[in-house]
């Protein structure tokens, strides 16, 4: 399984499966086949019952009440492909409900608290991602740490910083937008008894604690070194070109204060 961009693709098991003879001269669905939308989610119901291990192109065939032959006519990879679809589909829902939370914030607070627990919600109801962690954590734990991670992280902060930059600067909202999607995966993967994520009060009072102070900081004129939140080993801190000179402003007059 690799992470590429915002995509995660399944690469054992079947790999390399392809159509039957018989089918290769059949219809081959476009992107916008109906099909595609049905199959995916009758993949992910098969997910979250039996893995990544022991779903098969029957199976998926089964679940969407259609034939093999129609799976491989929306999906000519086989079941490689299919696997690779759901991710891309997940990750553009996850980000389609992200952006109508965050469009909708009022001010920064609003979109932080917002923005996490939309994330932190689907997360946490995604019954196929809940299985894979139980079940073959391999599967996720071993792609949310190193390069496949820091893909995953750019992605989400593509996304993200554009409507934080309402905010401030477009370089610190890059940061803050990854600095909470780090807080979203962490909290996600081991849970806390004191933080959930997916209620709005705690999430509220862990960002006014925690998140706001370390971007007010981000601000303080009188600083003698800039604060990197960005973790160490991401090939980014003092030094990479990346930080302002020791005791200048991040942020412009240009941009709103942060409340």
């Amino acid at each position: 399984m690799v992470i590429q961009g915002a995509a995660l693709h399944v690469v054992h098991g079947e790999t390399g499966e392809r159509a039957p003879a018989d089918d290769a001269a059949t219809e081959v669905a476009t992107p916008s086949s109906p099909n595609r939308v049905r199959i995916i989610d009758a993949t992910l119901a098969c997910l979250a019952r039996h893995g990544t291990l022991k779903t098969t192109v029957d199976d998926i065939a089964r679940q969407a009440k259609v034939s093999r032959a129609t799976v491989y006519r929306a999906f000519p990879g086989g079941r490689d492909e299919v696997l690779s679809a759901v991710v891309d589909t997940e990750m553009a829902r996850l980000f389609s409900a992200l952006g109508v939370r965050l469009g909708a914030a009022d001010d920064l607070a609003g979109a932080l608290v917002g923005g996490i627990v939309e994330a932190a919600t689907r997360i946490k109801g995604h019954a196929a991602l809940h299985y894979l962690v139980e079940h073959e954590p391999e599967m996720v734990l071993g792609h949310l740490a190193f390069d496949e991670s820091d893909r995953l992280l750019a992605a989400a902060s593509r996304f993200a910083a554009p409507f934080l930059a309402r905010w401030m600067s477009p370089k610190e909202a890059g940061r803050v937008a990854e600095w909470a999607t780090r807080i979203v995966l962490s909290y996600a993967i081991a849970p806390s008894d004191r933080w959930d994520l997916t209620d709005a009060v705690h999430t509220g009072h862990l960002v006014d604690t925690f998140v706001l102070p370390g971007i007010r900081a981000l601000h303080a004129t009188e600083v003698t070194t800039a604060i990197d939140i960005t973790p160490f080993g991401s090939g980014r801190g003092p030094g990479a070109g990346d930080d302002p000179a020791p005791g200048s402003s991040v942020g412009t007059a240009a941009h709103r204060p942060i409340t």
